[in-house]
């Protein structure tokens, strides 16, 4: 049984309490015509902006005004080594070393340059596990390196399924796959947080299957990173990769994070597609030389990156530094449990959540399952300014963010859910 109260004062309350409230107001947040707030639960998808973002960006905009080329090296924040600005604050945001982590690319392109490095398939070692419900990007990724490799991607590709009539991921089935099937695995590439269900499944103990039947594992951490705490060292994973346009708050289409286990740092036998940013940084510019690949994450880098998506991931990640994971978790368990208890409070056969109840086993997103589902409960909920968002065949998924959504935000949502649901 939860602590949890019904009704407004309830939910004030609990802001008043809330010592991570004023982050809110470092947030730009959408307003309807009437200059009210919209309730905003879709982090999960794109994060709002911080306030500070333009200023960061409006910084290297002005050096590149003033400086032009020279900004490479004489900006305040010298573009030639910008992305080692943001190194130390991502390592720590995954639970990871310094030299595991750069933010390079975007996150498909990461798995697929990962994938050339830690998928080495054999004739009879060449398949790959996903979740069967895997990010279609995920999926499309799997599937094209199972064909460039020559392999049929339907014989190839293993999907790991809930049981029948159930909607979460067992981990004994995982298990089972892999006893059965473990000798022809090459690679196990999961969700860390399922898009779909929000389930957060157990790094540590997917990585410790894989290995034991010598398959490489990679974790898509695009639900992860910002919203659960991965140790991604500790977890002993091969790699992962991750957006940062969602809870990280960097905007649309910016760039992603890489990270690679410490243990292959300095393998140089290991197969990559590379650029001149792969190469040793104190010989990069002596054009003339061949490959010599820097140790760490920073080897699967390509190209210097764009400056100003950078500029905004470094603002976001500043704000981060402040507040602080374990903060951000625990607000996170509450604000979600609050949320999980007034839906249930609801009684309401038409809606049923399908994300873990254990706290432990999810983020902040709660997947709501519609029955007979048309989509018009989440449009409903879209024009009275209820930003959620919708995943075929029927769930509605809601993400109270800890940086900038409120108690109150939770309950005015479940209560315009409770009056739409009583006028179908």
């Amino acid at each position: 049984m939860s602590n949890y109260k019904l009704g407004l004062e309830y939910a004030k309350q609990q802001d008043q309490n809330d010592t991570l409230a004023s982050y809110r107001n470092l947030f730009h947040i959408p307003k309807d015509k009437h200059g009210n707030d919209w309730l905003y639960f879709t982090g999960n998808s794109l994060g709002l902006q911080p306030k500070s973002t333009q200023k960061y960006i409006q910084q290297e905009l002005d050096d590149w005004a003033n400086l032009g080329v020279e900004g490479h090296f004489e900006a305040k924040n010298p573009w030639m080594r910008y992305h080692e600005f943001l190194t130390v604050s991502m390592a720590k945001l995954v639970g990871a070393k310094p030299i595991e982590v750069v933010i390079t690319n975007t996150l498909t392109t990461n798995l697929h340059l990962l994938m050339v490095s830690f998928y080495q398939p054999t004739k009879t070692k060449y398949k790959i596990v996903i979740e069967s419900d895997a990010f279609p990007s995920d999926r499309y990724a799997v599937q094209t390196q199972l064909e460039f490799h020559g392999f049929d991607a339907n014989e190839g590709l293993i999907e790991w399924k809930p049981r029948q009539g159930e909607e979460l991921l067992r981990i004994e089935d995982l298990e089972s796959i892999l006893k059965e099937q473990g000798d022809e695995i090459a690679l196990l590439l999961i969700g860390g947080v399922n898009y779909y269900t929000g389930q957060y499944l157990d790094l540590k103990h997917i990585a410790e299957l894989g290995h034991s039947k010598s398959c490489m594992v990679g974790i898509d951490l695009a639900h992860g990173a910002g919203n659960i705490q991965p140790e991604l060292h500790d977890s002993g994973v091969d790699f992962a990769a991750w957006c940062t346009y969602k809870y990280l708050n960097s905007g649309p289409g910016s760039l992603a994070g890489l990270f690679v286990h410490e243990k292959h740092a300095h393998n140089r036998d290991l197969k990559r597609f590379a650029g001149w940013w792969s190469h040793n940084k104190s010989t990069r510019f002596n054009m003339r030389q061949p490959l010599d690949v820097i140790p760490g994450a920073e080897g699967w880098q390509l190209s210097n990156p764009p400056i100003l998506s950078m500029a905004a991931i470094k603002a976001s990640l500043d704000m981060f530094n402040d507040v602080g994971m374990d903060s951000l978790r625990a607000k996170s368990k509450k604000l979600t449990g609050y949320f999980e208890f007034l839906i249930n409070e609801l009684k309401n056969d038409k809606i049923k959540i399908i994300t873990p109840s254990n706290p432990d086993e999810r983020g902040c997103q709660l997947s709501i399952q519609v029955k007979d589902a048309d989509k018009s409960l989440h449009q409903k909920l879209t024009e009275a300014h209820i930003i959620t968002d919708w995943r075929e065949p029927d769930v509605i998924r809601c993400a109270p963010v800890p940086l900038y959504n409120s108690f109150e935000d939770v309950y005015r949502m479940v209560e315009k859910l409770k009056e739409i649901l009583d006028e179908t």
